[in-house]
């Protein structure tokens, strides 16, 4: 029999090195599940959503270059688009295949029927429907090799009557998808950035996701110039670990000290971050920026110097060009600074809280504490990625995969799914919301269908706790942001997962310990502190102005000396707000 098309891609997806693809089947995706079903190296995993499918394949690719998930036409392939904009602002290497409706049926308002270059034009790169068999090799191809060196997603709209026909091989090579550069600015432009660090004493390096096979570069670079290291979320994992110079994140989830470098430096070096909030970077300073991704050079700050190249190969260049600097002081204050910034820390981390009000700086603690050293660590939106920013470290094995550019919610879980597919030598730890895991709680189904052994940790506050800040930080008061939530240990046993319900702080590390220790998937069911503060002090004190505000408006009689009692009872820590 002749080969049919859904085979031959089903070829060409394993030559490229891809072994599973997250997705339902459907009727015009069942010729493409037939060839997968032939083939025992390439898996197909059966997604509850399309959306928790998207996710995992971004997880996946963020881990082992390349990942696929499909929908089926219509309903199937739109549930994909959340999850795809997840992975393409990640960059993320995906391809979706977004099986259509017959190619005769095109243009007739058929049943299902969408236009696939319309929905998914802006959470891609490549995107094309194969109207015959002809044009199915090339655009396959086309799609991976975009999705790979642009980083980022690559769409081959699949008709199914296409899927049925009889392949037609082409002369095109598949051999050539990962193909690498070393890139550097020219030789002029480096040497008038060492001409510019040379000139200046109080240097701030602040790096993002740029710098993830950089680390060694960056602090001998750090080094050389007795320079501070601030990094983003995005950065945390590649930069923290093994580096004397770093003084930790800045931003809404970050702490003072790398905000405080940042604006008493004279000179500030971004290497690798398109860091997006324009707020926390100095409108006085001199900055200069380095990117692979020149589109990005200028867009956040005004530059005095922007430079196109990866950032390994451009801090290599850079060294020899550079004179050592040998005063500390300003490096060594800014140490002084976060030193004692994570000596406060400690504070939260040792008071384990109440009942029903478990501290969330100390569940993530012990999880920090618990996990592998070479763990997989995948972390909702929200208030989660505070806790895992600020507790979980770095040691150079640990990954850290979020939704941290599109911001969506209900990412940690199918994360987590992903991650564990491609990594099942590897622990994987899910950090995930009530708010968050309730909105793909299906996919509990597919972690116990493929007995995934993933950690899932929820940390239930009962609340959309940052949206819930956000509205107090404003003034605004909060409205239909608390929730009443399901048992979710009775919901992980109910789909054959492990549960465990921890409300007493008593209870916390045992329950952690014996999570951690268990062979197979399970839940924690963590009754956290809804009244955690999340935000930076300076932020902190406009929260609570604002909340006391809101709740005075709320108070008939505005009964001011009332609610002003309630605050200080519960923020001791920030005496400040009653001068």
């Amino acid at each position: 029999m002749a080969k049919k098309v859904a085979e031959q891609l089903v070829d060409t997806l394993l030559q490229a090195g891809i072994k599973r693809i997250y997705a339902i089947t459907g009727d015009s995706l069942n010729e493409l599940n037939d060839a997968v079903r032939r083939k025992p190296e390439l898996k197909w995993i059966h997604v509850r959503n399309e959306e928790a499918g998207a996710f995992a394949a971004s997880a996946d690719a963020q881990l082992s270059g390349l990942a696929c998930c499909a929908g089926s036409s219509g309903p199937g392939h739109v549930h994909l688009v959340n999850g795809l904009y997840d992975a393409h602002r990640a960059g993320a290497p995906v391809l979706a295949i977004a099986s259509t409706c017959a190619t005769k049926e095109f243009g007739s308002g058929y049943f299902q029927e969408t236009n696939t270059i319309k929905l998914f034009d802006d959470c891609s790169y490549y995107n094309q429907v194969a109207a015959n068999n002809k044009q199915v090799p090339r655009m396959t191809q086309a799609a991976i090799q975009t999705a790979i060196q642009r980083k980022g997603v690559g769409v081959l709209g699949f008709p199914g009557d296409v899927a049925g026909e009889d392949a037609v091989e082409i002369e095109s090579s598949v051999n050539n998808f990962f193909c690498k550069a070393n890139i550097t600015p020219v030789q002029q432009e480096l040497e008038q950035l060492a001409e510019l660090i040379n000139r200046h004493h109080k240097i701030c390096i602040f790096g993002g996701i740029g710098c993830e096979d950089a680390h060694d570069e960056v602090v001998e670079l750090a080094a050389l110039l007795k320079a501070t290291v601030g990094y983003s979320f995005r950065g945390k994992m590649f930069l923290e670990h093994d580096n004397p110079y770093e003084v930790g994140m800045t931003g809404l989830l970050g702490l003072p000290a790398a905000y405080h470098a940042m604006h008493e430096s004279d000179l500030v070096i971004l290497l690798g971050t398109d860091f997006p909030y324009t707020q926390f970077y100095p409108q006085d300073k001199k900055i200069v920026q380095v990117d692979i991704r020149p589109e990005n050079l200028g867009r956040r700050a005004k530059l005095h110097q922007g430079l196109y190249g990866d950032i390994k190969s451009t801090v290599k260049a850079l060294l020899p060009l550079l004179d050592e600097k040998t005063d500390r002081s300003f490096l060594d204050a800014q140490l002084h600074v976060h030193a004692k910034v994570k000596a406060q820390q400690e504070a939260y981390i040792k008071d384990w809280g109440k009942q029903d009000a478990i501290h969330p700086e100390a569940l993530a603690s012990l999880i920090d504490k618990y996990a592998s050293a070479d763990a997989v660590f995948t972390c909702d939106t929200g208030m989660c990625n505070v806790w895992s920013a600020r507790h979980i470290k770095a040691n150079g094995k640990r990954s850290m995969i979020g939704s941290f550019v599109h911001g969506s919610m209900a990412n940690a879980m199918p994360h987590a799914i992903g991650a564990a597919l491609a990594c099942p030598e590897r622990q994987v730890v899910a950090m995930c919301g009530d708010g968050g895991i309730s909105m793909l709680l299906g996919d509990l189904a597919t972690v116990k269908q493929y007995n995934l052994p993933i950690k899932i940790i929820v940390f239930n506050n009962r609340a959309l706790g940052m949206v819930k800040l956000e509205m107090e930080v404003m003034g605004i008061p909060d409205y239909e942001v608390d929730m009443q939530n399901p048992n979710f240990t009775l919901v992980a046993e109910a789909m054959g997962i492990k549960g465990i319900t921890i409300n007493d702080p008593a209870d916390l590390e045992k329950g952690i310990s014996e999570a951690f220790a268990f062979d197979g998937p399970v839940l924690v069911n963590v009754l956290t502190d809804g009244t955690a503060l999340a935000m930076p002090p300076h932020i902190e004190l406009k929260m609570v102005k604002g909340m006391a505000v809101s709740m005075t408006k709320m108070m008939l009689g505005g009964k001011f000396d009332e609610v002003l009692a309630t605050v200080k009872g519960n923020y001791k820590h920030l005496p400040e707000i009653f001068d």
